[in-house]
């Protein structure tokens, strides 16, 4: 990994775009621009999979880990391959530049994608039939059961669990019949993968057209209602009904009840038995994409916390052995690469003991800091700036924290006045700042959000965890990437080096 560089974490739906939320279109191109103007080399973002309303439209709480999400997909790319009419570029009315509002906007994409899908079957030639086909058959091992589980939630309610139960347990003639019944629909959910895969291809390309590297994230779990749980059962600890026996979480800390998750855990003999397979389908998928990994809750590979799906409390878990070293073992084996040089950054907030900072440091891969963990009356706070290693990413804050804002505001006087006395500053910037702080220190990689280059304070913040509502929501205008931001941006990573 390159020393002192930096980025700018940007989530695709907080693009700037017409239709209401970010796409992969002329608006994820003005971002990239924006990065080559304040000479960043890394833009990072949340999970691509297809989001729900059941799931608040978490990008951590996908129908797949293989998939795309729909709601990304340009129209007016679908519009010039004849796809679309003009007139059916027309955002929602309801399109807010400022903030996505989900129920509206599906309901829009999915009726354009829809409209576009049957355009296609009528009108496409046979290059494009071609493409087609030839990425079914490409991606056919997740493809063939994403595209089967998402035509049956068309047309069936609640969760897969709820199904009837040939389908739900995957009954070989009932699958058979299904796909024949479904047959359009399955076509067309494997059309909107097919337009997804080729406009994120061509997004990587005008990336690394300007030397610019997409950081992307490996969540450890997966949404119980997913199609990677209805497909592969095997790899979870599920009940004979296939609702997880056993849940994720974190267990109580002081002053905490600790955290119930609800997602399945995995069935760790299992998948060391099978070679890891299902993990490293997923692996591959995902640097397909991408050039860099964040591995969220690093810690669940060490060591994980399991919850009885029956228990009360968080508390009634117990901590049980994660893969560990056997698991990045076998993904460097996949990858070809050797086992010091895997393309991760390790999550590896809250939970810190030396089973995590040694299986990470097995492995060379980074860790994260956030100022805004840190003790600053304390010299030695490892998340004081001036303390971070270079075995480290930095960020001024994260999709899961406040903005930079938004935390100085809050913090009480004390650390408060010794932050001042750490930065050397009154406060008027902070956001500047701590953006300076993490760029001048030692981390291999300095990251910044878009809301803390534009100062902005919690009313921007992109999610707070353990809540349902407004989350995922906030968005940037094309006009807010101004070449005064960019140049700002350039300059102190020019000072710092980067």
């Amino acid at each position: 990994m390159p020393r002192r560089t930096s980025g700018v974490f940007l989530h695709l739906t907080s693009l700037p775009g017409p239709d209401g939320i970010g796409d992969l279109g002329a608006g994820a191109e003005a971002f990239l621009d924006f990065l080559d103007r304040a000479d960043q080399r890394y833009w990072q973002f949340c999970p691509l999979g297809p989001t729900s309303g059941v799931y608040g439209h978490s990008p951590y709480a996908a129908d797949s880990a293989f998939a795309g999400n729909p709601l990304l997909v340009d129209l007016r790319d679908l519009a010039e391959r004849g796809y679309l009419d003009e007139s059916d570029r027309d955002g929602p009315d309801s399109a807010d530049p400022d903030a996505v509002a989900y129920d509206d906007v599906a309901a829009f994409k999915r009726d354009r994608l829809r409209r576009a899908h049957e355009r296609f079957a009528a009108t496409a030639d046979g290059d494009e039939r071609a493409a087609f086909e030839a990425f079914r058959e490409r991606e056919a091992s997740w493809l063939s059961d994403y595209t089967l589980f998402a035509a049956l939630k068309d047309v069936h309610d609640g969760a897969w669990t709820d199904w009837p139960a040939d389908l739900a347990h995957r009954d070989a003639d009932a699958l058979a019949e299904a796909r024949e019944r479904h047959a359009e629909a399955v076509e067309y959910h494997a059309f909107v993968q097919w337009v997804f895969d080729e406009q994120w291809q061509r997004l990587r390309e005008a990336a690394t057209e300007r030397g610019i590297e997409l950081v992307g994230d490996l969540p450890l779990y997966v949404a119980a209602d997913s199609a990677d749980v209805w497909a592969s059962p095997e790899t979870f600890e599920l009940d004979e009904e296939g609702r997880p026996a056993v849940v994720a979480g974190v267990p109580p800390n002081p002053g905490d009840d600790g955290q119930r998750w609800g997602n399945p855990v995995y069935d760790w003999g299992h998948l060391r038995e099978t070679g890891y397979g299902w993990w490293l389908d997923r692996v591959r998928r995902l640097l397909s994409r991408v050039d860099l990994a964040r591995i969220d809750h690093f810690k669940g590979f060490d060591e994980f916390w399991a919850i009885p799906a029956d228990a009360d409390s968080p508390a009634a878990g117990e901590w049980r052995e994660g893969p560990g070293a056997d698991f990045f073992e076998a993904v460097a084996d996949d990858l070809g690469l050797p086992a010091d040089d895997l393309p991760f950054i390790a999550e590896d907030l809250g939970f810190i003991d030396e089973g995590v900072v040694a299986l990470r440091d097995r492995f060379s891969i980074p860790g994260m800091r956030v100022p805004q963990y840190a003790d600053w009356c304390s010299e030695d706070s490892r998340d004081k700036p001036v303390n971070y290693p270079r075995d480290a990413v930095a960020y001024t804050s994260t999709h899961d924290t406040d903005t930079a804002v938004g935390y100085y505001e809050t913090l009480g006087d004390e650390q408060r006045d010794c932050l001042h006395y750490a930065l050397a500053t009154d406060g008027s910037e902070i956001h500047w700042d701590l953006v300076e702080a993490v760029w001048d220190s030692e981390a291999t990689i300095a990251m910044t959000t878009v809301q803390d280059l534009l100062g902005l304070g919690s009313e921007a913040r992109f999610n707070t965890p353990g809540t349902a509502e407004g989350n995922w929501r906030w968005r940037v205008t094309e006009a807010a990437l101004s070449d005064d931001l960019a140049t700002e941006l350039a300059g102190i990573t020019t000072a710092t080096l980067r």
